[in-house]
């Protein structure tokens, strides 16, 4: 069932520290699954991202 998530996952306040962007900017790079989003397994009210996918972008490359 989890087999696709990516095993590099943080929470999303965290890659926004990462990448020097609001919450606002970050909830619509989100929405515009510029990076994708999974639930946590263990608090449904927390997102997590990719911490490479974060990187990537961060560096200017478009995430694979």
């Amino acid at each position: 069932m989890f087999e696709n998530r990516p095993k590099d996952l943080i929470p999303v306040a965290e890659a926004r520290k990462l990448l020097g962007v609001s919450p606002t900017k970050m909830a619509q790079l989100i929405k515009d699954e510029v990076v994708r989003h999974f639930p946590d397994l263990l608090d449904k009210r927390v997102k997590l991202v990719s911490e490479s996918e974060v990187l990537s972008l961060k560096s200017g490359r478009k995430a694979a």
